[in-house]
């Protein structure tokens, strides 16, 4: 078996795993205990300047 295959094989198994483990964690960050107050932060940056502005 050359290297080529042995990275394919590899990368067909545990690199879908590794990318689906890495979706989930980006989808369920927010969700995390502590994370609610920085999402709302993070949703109500943009009207950061119109707020000071008035």
């Amino acid at each position: 078996m050359t290297f080529y295959e042995e990275l394919r094989h590899f990368a067909d198994s545990f690199g879908l795993l590794a990318m689906l483990l890495i979706y989930l964690a980006f989808c369920l960050w927010p969700f995390r205990p502590n994370g609610k107050r920085r999402v709302n932060e993070a949703a109500h940056s943009i009207f950061k300047d119109e707020a000071d502005g008035e």
